[in-house]
């Protein structure tokens, strides 16, 4: 699985990096994904809420997205993430049939 990390408008830590790796590289166990483009923004600088994130899933024969604005990246990833698992596991049974 390969996983492309795009910061737009600031430059991502590697700790930061190190972490969207280590949630993302979790939704591999139950599916076939192929790629994983995960999109960092900064919305608004000096307010709350302003840090966007969005994770594309790309799963054989379609394509799962899911987007946060929130305090941190940390946090927006948790919540992509736990929408994601939900989202391939519907598509896991939906193909099943």
């Amino acid at each position: 699985m390969e996983i492309k990390i795009q910061s737009i408008h600031f430059t991502a830590t590697e700790k930061l990096q190190e972490y969207i790796d280590k949630k993302v590289s979790k939704l591999e166990k139950a599916n076939d994904i192929v790629r994983v483009d995960v999109i960092l923004k900064v919305v608004k600088p000096e307010t709350a809420m302003n840090k966007e994130v969005g994770i594309n899933v790309h799963v054989s024969g379609a394509e799962l997205r899911a987007e946060k604005v929130c305090d941190t990246f940390e946090e927006g990833v948790d919540l992509c993430c736990d929408s994601l698992v939900r989202q391939l596991q519907k598509h896991k049974e939906k193909n099943a049939k």
